[in-house]
């Protein structure tokens, strides 16, 4: 067996992370401080090279068997939802598997990566396990957990999210701002909202610094809506408060009415709001036998929908520079110097995207050239990206 590996996050990116090294030999094991993992989040974007990245590792036929193909997304007038961009034709559209992007429930795309891991490993998870310091120095990193608990490995992967307590501990607090933007996300059934779903399944509604973006997953009995306004109301940073239709409804006053009649269909036990907050890039993902991925290193705003992808490119890059590289030091910075342009190309068209989407005037045009009509960000390929 190869050198042990400590992951700090049973997330997208410490899972895959966590595979894709499983499966190159090495030993893993994976510390998530939630006492039990289930079913969260909704609906996320799985990238084509995504996509074929995680069936390499096993998992393409329970990928393809959960998830939906991205059809040609509609992107329409706030008000009038007369068509700007995309085309309505999108209700059926063909399945090309990987070959293009996929629609997932992330709690699906969490459970297929855990059953995957645990396959190779049955003991590589340990959850109820909070990071509270870390040693790193010489030859081996030490994690210490509140339990008293402690892991010594020789590398250890923080892959523990945009607020990452790792990253504060290695380069101290990082100081996050406010972006100036409230999102409300909530999950509904289609049946509730099959009423307000004639313009096909996948729709965004742009303008007036406002975006409402619906569509479908698990087989077409779920709407994922997410909406997302500018906003100077909020203060303190955090990813899952209680919201109300009305609270939503009161953001998007003046949509047109299928989107304030989902709004008003959306269901009290899974609709959140939170403030988007950005954080300064991290100069240096590693330091010493700590290396930073996933939204721990590079955290980016979501008007892409590509922060799942690229945890998952990070975690599938990741096994590939260790094995081309035995030392792991070396690794860690060849790691970043194949990934720091993609996941800055990314970071940068997304705030892009987002102001075009929410720009005042959702008639001028400008939403044909968008990042969001560039193929090739969303088919950016880790098995085959240089490293």
């Amino acid at each position: 067996m190869r050198t042990k590996i400590t992951i700090i996050g049973a997330g997208i990116a410490g899972l895959t992370a966590a595979l894709a090294l499983l499966r190159g030999g090495w030993r893993v094991r994976v510390y998530e401080q939630a006492p039990v993992l289930g079913e969260v989040g909704a609906g996320i974007t799985l990238s084509s090279g995504a996509g074929n990245g995680l069936a390499a590792l096993g998992l393409g036929e329970n990928l393809l068997a959960a998830s939906l193909p991205v059809p040609d997304i509609a992107f329409v007038h706030f008000r009038t939802g007369e068509l700007l961009a995309g085309s309505f034709d999108n209700t059926a559209p063909r399945d090309f598997g990987f070959a293009k992007a996929r629609h997932i429930h992330r709690a699906d795309l969490h459970a297929i990566l855990l059953a995957g891991v645990r396959a190779l490993d049955a003991e590589a998870v340990v959850t109820g396990a909070r990071l509270v310091s870390i040693e790193n120095g010489g030859e081996e990193v030490t994690a210490h957990f509140a339990d008293g608990a402690t892991a010594t490995a020789d590398a250890l992967i923080a892959a523990d999210g945009a607020r990452s307590t790792v990253r504060r501990h290695v380069f101290g607090d990082d100081h996050p701002e406010f972006a100036g933007q409230i999102a409300f996300r909530c999950l509904i059934p289609r049946a509730e909202a099959a009423p307000f779903m004639g313009a096909g399944n996948a729709v965004v509604s742009i303008g007036a610094g406002r975006i409402f973006n619906r569509y479908v997953i698990r087989g077409g009995d779920l709407v994922n809506v997410i909406g997302i306004a500018r906003s100077d109301r909020w203060r303190q940073e955090g990813w899952s408060t209680p919201a109300t239709p009305d609270e939503f409804a009161a953001e998007f006053a003046g949509f047109h009415p299928d989107v304030l009649g989902l709004i008003r269909r959306a269901p009290a036990k899974t609709l959140i709001k939170w403030g988007l907050f950005a954080r300064p890039r991290v100069k240096d993902w590693s330091c010493g036998r700590v290396l930073h991925i996933g939204d721990a290193a590079h955290p980016m705003l979501p008007f892409l929908g590509l922060g799942a992808a690229t945890a998952i490119e990070d975690g599938i890059m990741l096994a590939r520079a260790l094995a081309l590289t035995p030392d792991i030091t070396a690794a860690f910075e060849k790691f970043q110097r194949a990934r720091a342009e993609r996941v800055e190309t990314v970071r940068t068209e997304s705030i892009r995207q987002g102001e075009i989407i929410q720009a005042a005037n959702p008639d001028s045009g400008e939403l044909r050239h968008s990042p969001s009509q560039q193929a090739e960000i969303f088919s950016y390929d880790p098995l085959t990206a240089p490293i």
